[in-house]
């Protein structure tokens, strides 16, 4: 599982780094730098325009809600992420893994260990080069069948974990090698989606350490956050 990331890069980082096409939205405040990301809170992803195929940046909703979805209080947060094995076949995920796949800009994510009965030890996540990432990601539109109320969601893929990561968890999310962006986000042949993309990252590119038990309550959400820390 995947339940909170970090993205120390702003709209202008990210439009750099991902080469993406000039935007007349004004992403300041969304886009802004986060260490704590949270699931339902509203986030920066990648999109390939259907106009021009260029890459856009558009803010969604972490936990894809579907669309035929009536009542998003039923599905909680079990949306935020999907499993690898099974996005081409559950109904809820079938449609856009091949229709709507997005890139997740982050700088890392984290994950808990259990210590012991009472107590985990959170552990963030990051390239060794310290340079953005992105997670393969898929996105539906939602609109409300009683109201005006209309947004995108998004949901980060997961697959099992690499060496590194299994130290600390048995799943990670899938961060896909810049070479793959365009294979991901293009849906030019919807009936083969790149599924063999969803892998585990390559351990040796990737670094982690313990941070701060403070990442724990999301209302903390400061750089120091991803720093490597020790107890006391």
């Amino acid at each position: 599982m995947c339940g909170r990331y970090q993205r120390k890069a702003d709209k202008q980082a990210i439009a750099e780094y991902f080469h993406l096409r000039e935007s007349g939205e004004d992403l300041s405040v969304e886009a802004a730098p986060s260490y704590n990301i949270a699931p339902t809170s509203m986030q920066p992803v990648i999109v390939r325009s259907p106009d021009t195929g260029e890459r856009e940046l558009r803010i969604m909703r972490w936990g894809l809600i579907p669309a035929w979805c009536k009542d998003i209080k039923k599905l909680g947060t079990s949306t935020i992420n999907a499993m690898a094995e099974s996005v081409a076949d559950k109904p809820i995920w079938r449609g856009p893994f091949k229709k709507r796949r997005c890139l997740v800009p982050a700088n890392g994510f984290y994950e808990w260990k259990k210590l012991d009965v009472k107590n985990k030890q959170p552990f963030v996540f990051e390239l060794k080069s310290q340079e953005p990432l992105a997670f393969a990601g898929l996105w539906e539109h939602w609109r409300a069948p009683d109201s005006a109320l209309e947004f995108d969601t998004f949901s980060i893929i997961t697959t099992e974990a690499n060496e590194l990561a299994a130290g600390v968890h048995t799943r990670m999310p899938v961060i896909l090698n810049p070479s793959d962006y365009d294979r991901w986000l293009a849906t030019d042949n919807p009936d083969q989606p790149p599924t063999d993309l969803l892998r585990p990252f390559d351990a040796a590119k990737m670094t982690a350490h313990p941070v701060d038990p403070r990442v724990g309550n999301v209302r903390n959400n400061d750089a120091a956050l991803c720093d490597n820390w020790s107890s006391p």
